[in-house]
């Protein structure tokens, strides 16, 4: 279908993209872009660019993306505890500078005719277009205006995060953890400029509260930055920063959160970006989830014969796409949330955790990107040198490996007598929470009764799974039991590597689909 008129709410990626993209494809349209910030005034320092992202990116529109890559910066990764440094190589990971991002995509919208206006803040009953594209952020008030009629939910996380950076580029993506006297502080910091790195520290409510952070600021100006938390975080993290300071940009202690809709459309207007969805940052951004939604979206309008058709087809296509990733990177928020728990483990069995946080990274498709990691990692679950670590049968090695905890051993990984032991199943989509407390609060109760063995039962599906294995971690390090952990033959290198990670004690793998009653 062809529009006349389009206004977009919200000049960030995803907002100039999907500007930029319906201007070329229907010149003749006015297309109009809202902001209420100026130029100049951007929130934030470097945005990743994945590589699965700049293929999309290439193939909507390749003319703005050369212009990305052109001021990006190429890193690989790395991960760090105590005086251990990892790396980890990558393939063409990318980040630029949000600021830089933004000029790029308004240069490029404003170059095929989109019109930009910045300095106005438009409430979205006064945009008189075909079709109006909401992209105005997480805090979004036309989600909000319309809550009830989009479905939306907005869900505030427990852990706290501010972004700050710094003026040199790291020499490589960097996860490292610092524990202080008064907690925990985790580092994700990555370059994307030469003299510019992003820096982004969460901790836990319980660590923020003991370092004094939950106090007023002294300047409550809007652009104002907690100065103490960025001297504080300077200290801790001076290694990483060679003796600098960390920079601010409007930078505080925020909880992130999680937003979500059952429709994304009413009418004539539609949701795009974090006004939609967010996903967690240890995963992705929002940027990318923003700017792919955009190219969804221009594919709809362009295929649909009437708007009505074009806003159900794009939802149809790009909402599976967009849980799924919302899905893995909750996964990954509650792996990091609790990250401080696993830091008995060597670096490289921690990298093994991080990459199969979210059951799509195994030993296997691990060990073809990172060898070296993987084969240190599995030495150091065995106790034994790294060339005795077989090249094949990695999954049957590791459930051959002894289990000792306490004075208490086992020969093997494998669960073959369970009389005596407790098993439990949680109905619960993740590890955390009531359901999940209750459940712990039960099992420290009876743990006498258990032989010290609880068993964790498992439906047939990944998501199950992987709670299991999650609930699993946390019985054996806050309980103190041994844990097994019971699921379909074929979920075998999924539990292997849950094993290796710390996640699990022991397996049992019934050969047929378990199938659990609800309840």
């Amino acid at each position: 279908m062809e529009l006349s008129t389009v206004a977009v709410l919200g000049g960030g990626p995803g907002g100039l993209y999907a500007a930029r993209l319906l201007k070329l494809r229907s010149p003749q349209c006015r297309v109009a872009v809202y902001e209420q910030a100026v130029p100049g005034e951007t929130f934030g320092f470097g945005v990743g660019i994945a590589t699965r992202t700049q293929r999309n990116l290439e193939g909507a529109d390749a003319a703005s993306l050369a212009s990305m890559v052109e001021h990006a910066w190429g890193h690989d990764m790395s991960m760090a505890v105590e005086d251990r440094r990892v790396l980890l190589p990558t393939d063409e990971l990318l980040a630029i500078g949000r600021s830089t991002l933004l000029d790029i995509l308004r240069t490029h919208a404003e170059e095929v005719g989109v019109e930009v206006h910045y300095g106005q803040r438009v409430d979205i009953d006064d945009l008189d277009a075909e079709l109006v594209i909401a992209a105005d952020g997480v805090g979004s008030a036309t989600r909000e205006k319309y809550a009830v009629d989009f479905g939306a939910r907005v869900q505030t996380e427990q852990a706290l995060y501010l972004w700050c950076g710094a003026d040199f580029a790291l020499p490589h993506a960097l996860f490292r953890p610092i524990e202080t006297e008064h907690g925990v502080f985790v580092v994700h910091g990555y370059p994307y400029a030469a003299d510019r790195s992003t820096f982004l520290v969460e901790t836990d409510e319980d660590t923020w509260r003991r370092a004094g952070f939950d106090r007023p600021l002294d300047d409550q100006s809007f652009g104002a930055s907690d100065e103490a938390a960025l001297e504080y975080l300077s200290e801790v993290f001076a290694e990483d920063l060679q003796g600098r300071r960390l920079i601010g940009n409007r930078t505080r202690w925020m909880r992130f959160r999680s937003v979500s809709c059952d429709r994304w459309s009413r009418g004539n207007l539609v949701l795009l970006g974090d006004a939609a969805h967010t996903a967690h940052y240890s995963i992705g951004s929002g940027t990318k989830l923003a700017m792919e939604s955009a190219i969804e979206l221009d594919r709809a309008i362009a295929a649909a014969g009437t708007l009505d058709e074009a806003l159900a087809a794009y939802e149809a296509a790009r909402r599976p796409g967009v849980e799924y990733f919302q899905s893995i990177a909750h996964r990954s928020m509650l792996w990091w949330d609790s990250f401080p728990g696993r830091l008995d483990l060597s670096v490289e069995r921690l990298l093994i955790s991080f990459m199969s946080r979210a059951g799509k990274v195994l030993l296997s498709r691990f060990a073809a990107m990172a060898p070296d990691v993987v084969r240190q990692g599995l030495a150091d679950f065995a106790g034994c040198m790294p060339e005795l670590v077989p090249e094949d049968g990695r999954v049957d090695w590791v459930f051959t490996q002894p289990w000792e905890r306490a004075g208490r051993r086992r020969s093997d990984r494998i669960m073959a007598e369970t009389a005596g032991a407790l098993e439990v199943a949680l109905k619960a989509p993740h590890a955390w929470g009531a359901e999940a407390e209750q459940l712990l609060a039960a099992v420290r109760a009876r743990v006498a009764a258990t032989d010290g063995v609880v068993i964790v039962t498992s439906d047939d599906d990944l998501d199950s799974v992987l709670t299991a294995c999650d609930l699993a971690e946390r019985l054996r390090r806050e309980a103190g039991v041994m844990v097994c952990v019971r699921a379909g033959s074929r979920w075998g290198e999924l539990l292997a590597t849950a094993v290796v990670s710390g996640r699990v004690d022991l397996v049992d793998l019934v050969a047929a689909p378990l199938l659990l009653a609800p309840g």
